[in-house]
């Protein structure tokens, strides 16, 4: 948690602010997740496995779901440019909140399912 802290601090107080929200956003999502620095980036685990991850650029949140989380939004995803794994929300427009917890709930879900079997 502190070095996700120290990474978060570390941005441009308007991209600092879009962190914060994601990070609470997988938080109250997954309140018993553990939260650590991989890849460089906050990464977030549930019933050890990765859950999630984020990244901040210049231009763009970078949001790694995990390939699963990008193929079951892929519709509501198209929209944005995206990568293997990754989508990226570009700082001059709107940072579609509601999706990221809709993602981040469809992951929890998942992964805790895995975990029951």
């Amino acid at each position: 948690m502190e070095k996700v802290n120290e990474y978060i601090n570390a941005l441009p107080i308007e991209i600092r602010e879009i962190a914060n929200k994601i990070r609470a956003i997988i938080k109250n999502e997954a309140p018993d997740c553990d939260e650590s620095i991989a890849y460089g980036m906050p990464a977030y685990k549930t019933f050890g496995k990765p859950l999630v991850y984020f990244a901040a650029y210049k231009n763009h949140i970078g949001l790694y779901a995990t390939p699963s989380g990008h193929e079951k939004f892929a519709a509501a995803l198209s929209q944005y440019k995206q990568g293997k794994g990754s989508v990226q929300f570009q700082l001059s427009e709107s940072i579609p909140y509601e999706l990221i917890k809709q993602i981040v709930a469809f992951r929890v879900k998942e992964n805790k399912d895995k975990f029951k079997k």
